[in-house]
């Protein structure tokens, strides 16, 4: 594989644009796209716009002109090669004269499979396979969930304090952490399809789940707002119910069949905001793909732990997560976290357009 330097640079650039519109693109990728000139200067960026808008290259086109011919497009996942709601882009890149295309992550779908192909056939310079494990776990982790397992991607969030409690033993919880790790929350929130919470949660909290933006206001966009109810105890007067953001109120049996019914209206990065108890469902079922904790350096002694019974009794079988950041938020500490063992492997399906 051969690459350079301004190419490696772009790649990471294009992996911030999709970053950048995540929340906003289901059932498609989020992806992003750097156009460089012949001479190596960037002269277009773009992202997957929502359903039925521009692919990522086209906006990156568009943005470069004629200033793309003879040039080379960064893109994180393989240029399409089918008609759906928008035409190919591997056709786009063609006529906009670009000699080379860097790919990430190669195209996984039968339905949109063939764009590498395509331009290397029309004599365009192709490398696919640049960088790949940085996009794959990146803003193309929730689509690629869905091709590979149809289901949503689930984002575990929890704040508690340095000791793992959710609550204290009266059952206050509010203001665990501070302000910092709330607009994070937000921020978290905004990149989601839905929020989902159970009723226990709904009942004892009645959290609004909207988001809103640093000056308190709700922002133009909200995702899906999902309380897992089976037993009908969600009162009419509830704040998830009062249409400041669309709602979804499930009945389903357990995890996987509330993400199926989630993945079957196109939802797919779920932030999972539930108690103790729907958190241990949703680990101890294996369908917890990322863990996001807010810790406030507080102790309580006392109360509701983080998450609920998951079925370990020795600490051989203890459930292990893999570190990949820790960010300071005010006076709090975010930690972000992946499984290192993860159950899943459902059938493939085949879907972008």
């Amino acid at each position: 594989m051969t690459v350079n330097p301004v190419e490696l640079i772009a790649m990471a650039r294009a992996r911030e644009l999709g970053e950048s519109v995540l929340g906003t693109t289901s059932p498609n990728p989020a992806v992003g796209a750097v156009v460089l000139d012949a001479g190596g200067t960037v002269v277009g960026e773009g992202a997957t716009s929502p359903p039925g808008g521009p692919h990522a290259e086209v906006h990156a086109l568009a943005q470069a002109g004629e200033r793309a011919r003879g040039g080379t497009a960064v893109v994180t996942l393989e240029p399409c090669a089918h008609t759906g709601r928008t035409g190919p882009c591997a056709d786009a890149l063609l006529a906009a004269g670009v000699a080379r295309v860097v790919v990430a992550v190669p195209e996984p779908t039968r339905l949109a499979v063939g764009g590498a192909e395509r331009l290397r056939a029309a004599g365009v310079d192709v490398e696919v396979g640049v960088e790949q494990e940085a996009a794959e776990e990146g803003a193309l982790a929730a689509w690629l969930t869905g091709v590979r397992e149809s289901r949503p991607f689930v984002v575990w969030k929890v704040g508690a304090t340095l000791d793992g409690r959710v609550a204290a033993a009266d059952g206050t919880s509010r203001w665990i952490t501070g302000p910092v790790a709330r607009a994070a929350v937000h921020a978290l929130r905004a990149t989601c399809d839905a929020v989902v919470v159970g009723s226990g949660t709904a009942l004892a909290d009645d959290p609004q789940l909207t988001v809103r933006d640093a000056d308190g206001r709700d922002a133009a966009r909200q995702p899906l707002r999902v309380v897992h109810d089976r037993r009908g105890r969600l009162p009419a007067t509830a704040r998830v119910l009062d249409g400041a953001a669309p709602t979804h109120v499930s009945r389903a049996e357990g995890p996987a069949e509330l993400l199926a019914e989630l993945f079957d209206r196109d939802v797919r990065r779920v932030l999972l905001e539930g108690g103790p108890t729907l958190a241990a469902a949703f680990l101890r079922a294996g369908l917890v793909d990322e863990a996001v904790v807010h810790l406030a350096p507080k102790l309580l002694g006392a109360g509701p732990s983080l998450v609920g019974d998951l079925g370990i009794s020795t600490i051989g079988a203890a459930l292990s997560l893999g570190l990949r950041e820790v960010t300071s938020l005010g006076g709090d500490v975010q930690i972000r976290l992946r499984p290192t063992r993860h159950t899943g492997n459902r059938p493939h399906a085949d879907e972008r357009g």
